[in-house]
């Protein structure tokens, strides 16, 4: 299957790149094309396919619930005490009413 000039430029287009017409007569489409018929003819019947080619595990870490009530040590870390000893955090004003 041959592409022509044009062909190409179009598909260039359409995939938003620019390619100079020097780099169309460089481009050795064709041979790409050929190859992907060749991959095309390869027999797949029975392979099941694969979502990722690495059957890679990753760790996972065991759900274990904690006492989640830490609110004064997270308040600790504010360095305007204005607000922690009503239990939040001050912060400036950032709105005019």
């Amino acid at each position: 299957m041959a592409f022509s000039k044009q062909q190409l430029k179009k598909f260039a287009d359409l995939i938003r790149i620019d390619i100079s017409d020097e780099k169309l007569e460089q481009m050795n489409i064709d041979s790409v094309i050929d190859w992907l018929d060749k991959l095309q003819q390869i027999d797949t019947t029975g392979v099941t396919p694969m979502l990722n080619p690495a059957e890679h595990k990753l760790p996972r870490r065991a759900d274990v619930v904690t006492d989640g009530n830490i609110r004064d040590a997270v308040l600790a870390n504010d360095p305007d005490t204005a607000g922690v000893s009503r239990g939040y955090f001050a912060v400036p004003k950032v709105m005019d009413e």
